[in-house]
């Protein structure tokens, strides 16, 4: 049944981690994609919708993270699932908003 934990932080991770674009581009009043933008995932969504998304994203998180288990960050497997959630969600997204804004093939200075 412990492993069933680890599943849950790792997705806890994975929704931390996607909550931080939304939000952060939410509260600098930019547009940035999301699920609800036309085409879903790469028009651009409202800063107020980001900022929705985001906060929705922090408060499945907190679910997965706080309320599933008893979550221990002094606990390597609970924090090594959860740190893996956050890494693999960081990489699909740095791949997937590259697209949009440039970083998947930076200038050349």
């Amino acid at each position: 049944m412990d492993w069933m934990h680890d599943i849950a932080y790792l997705f806890g991770g994975a929704f931390l981690s996607n909550a931080v674009p939304h939000f952060v581009s939410g509260v600098m009043g930019r547009p940035f994609q999301s699920p609800f933008a036309r085409p879903p995932g790469e028009g651009l969504s409202s800063s107020t919708v980001n900022v929705l998304w985001g906060v929705f994203n922090l408060a499945v998180a907190y679910v997965l993270l706080c309320r599933v288990g008893a979550f221990d960050l002094r606990a390597t497997d609970q924090a090594a699932a959860a740190g893996l959630g956050l890494l693999l969600m960081g990489l699909v997204s740095a791949r997937g908003f590259g697209r949009f804004h440039g970083g998947n093939a930076p200038p050349r200075s």
